[in-house]
């Protein structure tokens, strides 16, 4: 699951098509994601890495107000990986944009998490 979350070349068949990232506290990244009709540019900065166990970075969208971060924790259970994801300071981000929505965010994170990451791990095609 470690390897899902902080591999680039992984990460693009599940999360984001993301050009560089490594787990190191103050690494930067960004990608492009959001609905068909309208795309972000996400800003990204890596704020705690411990292997195998929580990674954590900034999230925030270029050109809007707002930041907050989005915390990855896993643990093991048995012979599987328990996720847990937060995502804090939601509402700092523009209210009078249904995309910046708790909503939007809950539906975004489910898929992501609970459908996307799962099947590539096991190992269903997308």
């Amino acid at each position: 699951v470690w390897k899902a979350l902080t591999d680039k070349d992984q990460m693009k068949q599940w999360y984001f098509d993301i050009s560089s990232f490594r787990p190191e506290v103050g690494f930067e990244f960004s990608f492009v994601g959001g609905r068909e009709e309208q795309s972000y540019k996400h800003l990204c900065r890596v704020t705690q890495a411990v292997p195998n166990k929580k990674l954590a970075y900034t999230w925030r969208y270029e050109g809007y107000e707002g930041d907050s971060e989005v915390t990855f924790e896993l643990f093991a259970e048995g012979s599987s990986t328990r996720l847990k994801l937060t995502h804090q300071g939601l509402e700092t981000f523009p209210q009078n944009n249904e995309d910046f929505a708790r909503t939007s965010f809950t539906e975004g994170w489910t898929a992501i998490t609970g459908t996307m990451l799962k099947n590539f791990l096991e190992g269903v095609k997308q």
